[in-house]
């Protein structure tokens, strides 16, 4: 996390709504033979986190021993931002970008729970996706559908801590700041978020 308080004033409310609205992120562990990392979906409920992961992962298997400690890393949009932008003289270049830390006890859970798991994350994503009906489960072929389930163990990270940055040009102006938003979303980066940045740095306040 950036240790500038002024980019970690967001409420934990919001972090987690950001994270579950995302519903992606890099699932990290120490193991004997060091740090342990999983990009994984999930859906989060409260402050408990729901994954899968496949059997013969190193994380899966680490947690047949028991629960360990774990953070999940949900990263949201990012950019470069150039300090031509601002209309201020005397700036420099920075990098915007918002990231929340999930910390906490991770383990495996009943194999029973791993279908009702399945089916959250798909309805969760599908029902983005309207009109268009949403997939179920129950499409696949029973058998099929068992087989490939026997590849994954369902996980739980049941939060000790919250935390987030929003970095969005606070330390600036509201007038610079707005101004690089503007030339964000027309120059910015090509492959980047930049208009989910942009409208990110319109929404938050002055630092």
């Amino acid at each position: 996390m950036h240790p500038n308080p002024v980019f970690r004033q967001e409420s934990e409310a919001r972090a987690l709504a950001f994270a579950a609205e995302r519903g992606f992120g890099v699932l990290t562990a120490a193991g004997p033979e060091g740090v342990l990392a999983a990009h994984v979906p999930f859906v989060l409920e409260g402050r408990t986190l729901a994954a899968h992961l496949v059997r013969s992962n190193p994380l899966s298997r680490l947690l047949r021993a028991g629960p360990a400690e774990a953070l999940m890393v949900v990263s949201g949009p990012d950019g470069y931002i150039s300090p031509d932008w601002y209309g201020v003289e005397g700036m420099v270049p920075t990098w915007n970008y918002v990231a929340v830390h999930l910390r906490g006890s991770l383990q495996l859970t009943p194999e029973e729970e791993l279908r009702p798991l399945l089916e959250r994350l798909s309805d969760r994503l599908e029902s983005r996706l309207a009109p268009k009906p949403v997939w179920k489960t129950d499409k696949v072929d029973a058998e099929a559908l068992a087989k490939m389930m026997r590849q994954i163990v369902p996980v739980e990270l049941a939060m000790a801590s919250v935390d987030s940055t929003f970095k969005l040009n606070q330390n600036r102006g509201e007038a610079a700041r707005l101004n690089a938003a503007a030339a964000l979303e027309v120059g910015g980066t090509p492959g980047q978020e930049t208009a989910a940045l942009a409208g990110l740095m319109r929404q938050t306040g002055d630092g």
